[in-house]
């Protein structure tokens, strides 16, 4: 049986080989735009994503912090969150998300100070009724 192979690959050496080669170029192909392409184009959407931050900008850090973005730095690669009122500072690449601009209609630029008005009222007593009350239990 196997001198029967040896016989038909002596016969014909070129033929499988090159469907070898088809095969591999065939999965190369299939590979590439399964998985290298997707990631390529999900890679330029995130660096798009980053490039496009600016302050007021609501984020989400990879830690699952929510923030509004307050400086960013590009020399340094850092961005400066604001989390009520805290001031954190990250690098870019630790951002998750970004939406544009709802962090500046959440945070209002100056508190409105409500006046606080009280009403008190003093108890009033009505002394006929108290009276009336005991002279019906006797």
């Amino acid at each position: 049986m196997n001198s029967l192979l040896l016989a038909a690959a002596a016969a014909n050496p070129t033929g499988g080989s090159f469907s070898f080669l088809i095969i591999i170029a065939i999965m190369f192909a299939i590979m590439y735009f399964t998985m290298i392409r997707p990631g390529k184009k999900q890679q330029n959407q995130r660096q798009t994503m980053l490039d496009g931050m600016k302050k007021g900008d609501a984020v989400v850090t990879i830690g699952g912090l929510h923030g509004v973005i307050d400086t960013i730095n590009a020399a340094d690669g850092t961005v400066v969150i604001d989390a009520d009122g805290i001031l954190l500072t990250f690098n870019r690449t630790a951002i998750r998300d970004v939406k544009p601009g709802v962090g500046a209609t959440a945070a209002p630029a100056a508190p409105v100070a409500k006046e606080e008005t009280t009403v008190t009222e003093e108890p009033t007593v009505d002394t006929h009724e108290e009276n009336s009350d005991d002279s019906e239990t006797k």
